[in-house]
């Protein structure tokens, strides 16, 4: 389908969610679950955390549908509510861990160096990150956030979000070296 076709037929599905179609609603889900999944996974670094995070992120967009003014495209928002609402799940799960299983940080091992030469490769490297550095360097370098927007999502200074995102670039371009 064209990208105006599209729009149109989403500008349309929008309007019967919002009025409480559930159909039209089931629509937008099944255009939009592969790209809000994606960012949940890059985020979460879990299958099962991501797949739980996108469903909360259209729970959500369906409870606050009618916040959604038209100033920007749908998926431009609905994007902004999927990076919230994962974090916000992270966050959560984070705690119950700790509470859980008494922990103060989880650490990772570095993954193993074996030719690193395709966008998959890089993904796996990405998903190997730090919590806090994949996290900044997903909505900085890839989902296109600036540093000064992922400060207030992550409620930190913009001068520790560089320094996550350099963190993050350090890693990949060492384990990606060391090939």
């Amino acid at each position: 389908m064209k990208p105006d076709t599209l729009r149109v037929r989403e500008s349309v599905l929008l309007r019967a969610a919002v009025n409480g179609d559930r159909d039209a609603y089931r629509e937008i889900y099944d255009i939009h679950i592969k790209r809000v999944f994606g960012l949940c996974f890059r985020l979460t670094g879990e299958r099962g955390m991501a797949e739980d995070a996108a469903q909360e992120v259209f729970i959500q967009v369906w409870r606050t549908l009618s916040n959604f003014d038209g100033r920007s495209q749908f998926s431009t928002w609905l994007h902004s509510v999927a990076a919230n609402v994962t974090i916000s799940y992270m966050r959560r799960q984070k705690n119950w861990l700790q509470r859980m299983f008494d922990i103060e940080s989880v650490t990772l091992a570095e993954p193993e160096t074996s030719g690193c030469s395709s966008g998959v490769d890089l993904e796996k490297y990405i998903l190997r990150l730090p919590e806090r550095a994949r996290v900044v360097f997903v909505l900085h370098a890839i989902e296109g956030y600036r540093h000064e927007d992922i400060a207030t999502m992550l409620k930190i200074a913009s001068g520790t979000s560089k320094a996550q995102y350099h963190r993050a670039r350090q890693l990949l371009e060492d384990w990606m070296g060391a090939d």
